[in-house]
């Protein structure tokens, strides 16, 4: 197992190494010019050319890319065009609103998809399993920011039972208040991400759960006389839950992109939304920041998966 984990983790220091390298040069393509957010026109030139030099801006793109590295290596991302202030403080400031979407989607996606999955698999073609290849169906072709705004109008315009944006009342309250507060904002931007993802995960669960009921060792179980509920827990789950357990790591990265959509409709205060005002603002260190730390918390995410899988497999972490 010690020897699975370091190969993911090598693996994942490269992913993120590409990715890194792919964020500071596409955003360098963006058409749009950050020196004049910078440069004040009516500065002199000694001012412009010293605040040019501050944010490295003079050099040519391949010295600002080693800078970018190293500086990177370093957990230094840069200071905000903006706001004047380290990419870190401003990215830790949304990161764990981000996160705690991600968890709550997250979390409900498995609890709820993995067992209608494995209902639908042991009813398979009855009643209860084409009602749910409607939903599947549904949910994995809905447009997602479609979804939002009809969420929004219909839920906070209309009916006025759910907030319209926000993480939070304010000024916020305090305790226990407090959490009931957020947890009402963070309702419709976890439905609306929990809809297409818990379709993606009752379709490989149902899928999986279908074929490995037709596996012989399955077959032998029943034919022991051991009753249905026994074999499928004991026996199928476990493998069973493989391919969602990975299809789960994937679907993270999903969630991520669904995430800057999804946050800037409902004006939640995570690195979704800020990806959406650094692009506004033409902020290219936030910008780049924000990148890098989904991309890693992504990796992160995919790395448990991948050990949870290895888990459940032990042909996978012994190179089988």
């Amino acid at each position: 197992m010690a020897n699975y984990l370091i190969r993911r983790i090598l693996k994942a220091l490269l992913t993120i190494f590409v990715s890194a390298t792919i964020v500071f040069f596409i955003i360098r393509l963006m058409p749009a010019d950050p020196v004049t957010l910078l440069v004040d026109p009516k500065m002199g030139p000694e001012v412009q050319q010293a605040m040019m030099q501050q944010f490295g801006l003079d050099k040519s793109i391949g010295l600002q890319y080693v800078i970018f590295i190293q500086q990177t290596l370093s957990g230094n991302l840069g200071i905000s065009f903006k706001t004047r202030e380290p990419v870190t403080t401003v990215i830790m400031q949304k990161l764990p609103w981000t996160l705690l979407l991600l968890f709550i989607v997250v979390t409900l996606t498995l609890v709820i998809g993995i067992p209608i999955g494995m209902l639908a698999a042991k009813k398979r073609d009855g009643l209860f399993d084409k009602f749910i290849n409607v939903l599947i169906v549904m949910g994995i072709s809905i447009f997602i920011p479609f979804l939002s705004f009809a969420f929004l109008y219909f839920f906070a315009y209309y009916l006025k039972l759910l907030p319209t944006g926000g993480a939070y009342t304010p000024p916020p309250a305090k305790g226990f208040d407090y959490i009931l507060d957020v947890a009402r904002h963070a309702i419709l931007p976890s439905l609306t991400l929990f809809i297409g993802n818990v379709a993606t995960i009752i379709l490989y669960t149902r899928n999986s759960m279908i074929d490995v009921l037709k596996e012989d060792y399955i077959r032998t179980a029943f034919s022991k006389g051991w009753n249905e509920k026994y074999v499928v827990r004991r026996h199928a789950l476990k493998n069973a839950l493989i391919p969602t357990i990975t299809v789960a790591g994937i679907m993270i990265g999903s969630m991520v992109g669904g995430a800057v959509m999804t946050e800037t409709v409902y004006g939640w205060p995570g690195v979704g939304r800020l990806i959406y005002d650094s692009v506004s603002s033409m902020d290219f260190p936030v910008l780049q920041g924000a990148f890098i730390t989904l991309a890693v918390s992504v990796v992160v995410m995919n790395i448990i998966a991948d050990l949870v899988v290895a888990w459940l497999d032990p042909r996978i972490k012994l190179g089988g």
